[in-house]
């Protein structure tokens, strides 16, 4: 696998490097900031690309933003000081792949990667602390199915719609079907990534 990493702090660039180094990441790019990250992405082509997401020139945001634009393949999982919902909401809304504090990037970024670079999301388990998201007005899991309940714990633990159908041995489209009337019944937007959320907020309830 090939990972980019870039942050204008040297050192924090540095320990990152080093410790995607000694969990077994060989193939490891830097760059320093917004605007050589994106062009050692076009270039380089990295299967993940791990931002700042405060950096001169290109802030992470946008250069995930440029990604989606231009339809580049990388990745994105963005790291942040920053404890702003503002921020996190543009990330998502751009469909980033991974969004850790910096404080606890070396405690999460392995389990991040291992997420990320099996086709699913990774949030910070800290954003529901920080962020107090608006809750559903309705949210009435008496109304949902067992196998709605069921396809809802799978979507808390980050499994894709894919996967979610072949661990159930149901078709794709059954899959989506059921995720669209569980949105329904909560309440929820047709925004991407609000299931999800919503899934790992209330896991804890689903049993």
């Amino acid at each position: 696998m090939k990972i980019l990493i870039a942050d204008d702090h040297p050192l924090l660039l540095r320990g990152l490097y080093d410790f995607l180094k000694s969990v077994g990441y060989q193939n490891i790019i830097d760059a320093k900031d917004g605007l050589e990250a994106y062009n050692s992405i076009l270039k380089e082509e990295p299967d993940l690309a791990i931002l700042d997401i405060r950096m001169p020139k290109l802030s992470g945001i946008e250069v995930a933003r440029k990604c989606r634009t231009n339809h580049v393949k990388t990745r994105i999982i963005l790291i942040t000081l920053h404890q702003e919902k503002e921020l996190f909401d543009q990330a998502y809304q751009l469909g980033v792949a991974g969004y850790i504090f910096k404080q606890f990037t070396l405690v999460e970024i392995h389990e991040c990667v291992k997420e990320v670079s099996a086709g699913r999301q990774y949030f910070s388990p800290q954003l529901k602390e920080y962020f107090q998201f608006d809750r559903p007005r309705h949210p009435h899991l008496d109304q949902l199915t067992p196998s709605e309940r069921k396809i809802l714990r799978l979507i808390a633990k980050n499994h894709t719609t894919p996967q979610i159908a072949d661990m159930l041995f149901i078709a794709a489209k059954t899959v989506e079907k059921h995720r669209s009337n569980i949105s329904k019944k909560l309440g929820l937007s047709g925004k991407t990534n609000s299931l999800l959320l919503w899934a790992k907020q209330n896991e804890g309830k689903l049993d």
